[in-house]
């Protein structure tokens, strides 16, 4: 679906894009692990050598299997083996390294709903795992990045505060803890060397984007990579993520729909917010109840919408592990959503651009002609290429089709018919797909609402996308 905005650029993003992120602590500090988990890597070699090794690691399977094969194993029992192998070996080693090449992970794992079925199942673990866990730092490193980013008397600011890690991510881990003065909190303490390890990890990724294309049909890996690349210093920066959390928590204090916890302090690579109890979305995706299902995915669409005409602010990271389904034990249709982790997001000042609702409505209309002048004035037409505009609405209908309808269960056979539309280069809509173009200012938009499309399918949930479209999106209403 056509999205973006053109000329939001922040200085953050410049100062990404242009020059290296400052330093959360010399990268010979960086000794990250915990029991039973192996010390990350310290130099970026090292690095660079356990993701290079991936697609060797592959190659070897696949000679290993058609020697299987060829000593009378059946084919269907060999592939689903090698493929098992293929996600322990990625997603373990993209977990184990965090950095780049964590998030990396984190972002592919919203898009496994796209996965022919024989080839989610082995995958589907290995990616889910992702999405809110990590390996640990030890504690003794923790204390350290605390007494440098907040004073040798850290302690005092706290009643108690807990060692274990409560949840461990790409970039840095969470601690529960109670604040001096009684309030829970979470206390998210940024790995030392985050920025180096990002970089490095994102360029080797690059590298290696044609070899890992196919894990997920119809997706273009280098764009994806290029723009977390160009975000590296926003994301490494806990004052902008304090910030733009701060807006969404006034925004929301007293919505019975959307919940974001308050920040409480800030100090250098330490950010301290409300803690937020709930149930995990990667859990009501494992086990949850239709119902529960339902008012998840109605709430994340709700919020994908309306947090940007809102707070002027698009939270750009959807994936399971920043949400929970709140008010455990009270009526499913009052639970609400909370939302975690405001490291990514783009400033759109007047909300989701207007061209976004006018093109939709536009093409549930029928009107090829104007939704194709409307493509080519926004960039998504190069002024050098000329397309048949009806066939250009023939690609976008089923991609809105959600939009279409009163009411519309995401399911994963639905987006992997998507994928498989757009990947098939038998398809007409694979070549018609290749001419289009996805202009910069628009890129990030794109991948959010791609990503918490690849959410709702993994919900299964039945979702209202038509209501939030008409009181949140501008353009979409005539």
């Amino acid at each position: 679906m056509p999205s973006g905005h053109n000329g939001v650029v922040t200085t953050a993003r410049r100062q990404a894009v242009s020059g290296a992120p400052r330093r959360a602590a010399p990268a010979g500090a960086i000794r990250l692990g915990g029991p039973g988990v192996s010390d990350l890597p310290r130099k970026a070699v090292t690095r660079t050598a356990r993701l290079a090794a991936l697609p060797l690691g592959f190659a070897t399977r696949a000679t290993l299997g058609l020697g299987k094969r060829l000593g009378g194993r059946p084919a269907e029992e060999v592939t689903a083996e090698l493929q098992q192998r293929t996600a322990e070996q990625l997603f373990s080693t993209l977990g184990q390294l965090k950095g780049g090449a964590m998030k990396f992970g984190q972002a592919l794992s919203v898009f496994e709903s796209a996965l022919p079925e024989d080839v989610a199942g082995p995958y589907r673990a290995a990616l889910t795992k992702l999405q809110d866990s990590a390996p640990a730092m030890p504690a003794a490193t923790v204390h350290r990045v605390m007494a440098e980013q907040i004073g040798a008397d850290w302690r005092e600011r706290f009643r108690s505060f807990d060692d274990r890690p409560a949840a461990a991510a790409s970039i840095g881990q969470v601690h529960r803890a109670v604040w001096h003065d009684g309030r829970s909190v979470a206390v998210k303490v940024q790995y030392p060397g985050a920025g180096d390890a990002l970089l490095s990890d994102l360029g080797q990724l690059a590298r290696l984007a044609r070899v890992l294309g196919p894990l997920i049909p119809g997706m273009d890996m280098k764009p994806l990579i290029a723009e977390m690349r160009a975000r590296v210093a926003e994301e490494l920066d806990y004052g902008l993520e304090a910030e733009a959390q701060r807006a969404h928590a006034v925004e929301f204090a007293d919505d019975p729909d959307i919940a974001v916890p308050q920040v409480v302090d800030r100090s250098g690579q330490v950010l301290v917010t409300e803690w937020m109890d709930g149930t995990p979305l990667a859990r009501v995706i494992a086990s949850g109840s239709p119902e529960e299902r339902d008012r998840a995915g109605q709430l994340l669409a709700r919020f994908l919408f309306a947090g940007p005409s809102r707070t002027g602010l698009l939270h750009a990271d959807p994936h399971p592990g920043n949400f929970r389904l709140l008010g455990d034990g009270g009526p499913v249709e009052e639970r609400r959503l909370g939302v975690l982790d405001f490291g990514t997001v783009d400033r759109l000042p007047g909300g989701l651009p207007e061209p976004i609702g006018t093109s939709l409505r536009l093409a549930l209309a029928g009107e090829a002609g104007a939704v194709y002048d409307l493509l080519r004035q926004e960039g998504f037409v190069r002024p050098t290429i000329t397309l048949d505009p009806d066939a250009v609405l023939d690609y976008l209908l089923p991609i809105i089709e959600p939009t279409r309808v009163e009411e519309f269960t995401f399911t994963r056979d639905w987006m992997r018919a998507q994928a498989a539309r757009i990947a098939d280069p038998r398809s007409p809509a694979y070549n018609l797909g290749k001419q289009l173009n996805l202009p910069p200012s628009y890129l990030l938009i794109h991948r959010v609402t791609l990503s918490t499309i690849g959410v709702l399918c993994q919900l299964g949930a039945t979702v209202r996308m038509h209501e939030e479209l008409t009181a949140w999106l501008p353009g979409f209403t005539d």
